[in-house]
């Protein structure tokens, strides 16, 4: 159960931003700019980013979500996105993404974590100065996103499949100007028999 009273039909971030639309309109925004706006790294890429780090911090709702996202930018390729949720360990995964992806882990970890060599490794293998201050905002983004579905104890879908449609828009109509009525019929239901956990 969630720690505060959310708004029971909607899941995972979505009933927290509904609960404080207030602050929720700038949170969608800053998500749109970064994993949908013009930028040298695909929005398969950077929403891949996002569920690595939401795997790295546990928290599943964000992690399916972000991964159906990058899944459906890479037209249904989930291979892809899980690769980079593993590490980047793939022939599949670019070396100057497995670059972003070690740098995306040390702001994980904390933002100090970051090192002059994982920079260094990163420039070598092409990265450019805005590719590296995104992979950085968006790890350092995506630990607030995260604490902030966790901390709240948030209804969240355990079942991969459940989130697909999710993906599926993010991907194609993104973050900003969905209706309620549209999360409301995304991600199956907040009930357990959705397959759910809190927090």
């Amino acid at each position: 159960m969630p720690h505060i009273a959310l708004p029971g039909d909607l899941p995972g971030i979505s009933s927290a931003m509904a609960f404080r639309p207030e602050t929720a309109k700038p949170l969608r925004e800053l998500a749109e700019v970064l994993l949908r706006g013009p930028n040298s790294l695909t929005s398969a890429e950077r929403e891949s980013i996002a569920a690595f780090v939401s795997s790295r911090n546990d928290c599943t709702f964000c992690h399916l979500s972000h991964r159906a996202a990058a899944a459906h930018h890479a037209n249904g390729n989930y291979a892809y996105v899980d690769a980079v949720t593993r590490g980047g360990v793939s022939p599949a995964v670019s070396p100057k993404m497995q670059a972003l992806l070690a740098i995306a882990g040390q702001v994980q970890r904390g933002g100090k974590q970051v090192t002059e060599d994982d920079i260094a490794r990163a420039r070598a293998e092409g990265a450019t100065d805005i590719e590296i201050h995104d992979t950085v905002l968006i790890a350092a983004a995506f630990c607030m996103y995260n604490r902030y579905v966790d901390g709240l104890a948030t209804v969240t879908p355990t079942d991969p499949a459940l989130y697909d449609p999710m993906g599926q828009r993010m991907a194609k109509q993104g973050y900003v100007g969905i209706s309620t009525a549209q999360r409301q019929t995304e991600v199956g239901s907040a009930s357990p028999e959705a397959g759910t956990k809190v927090g």
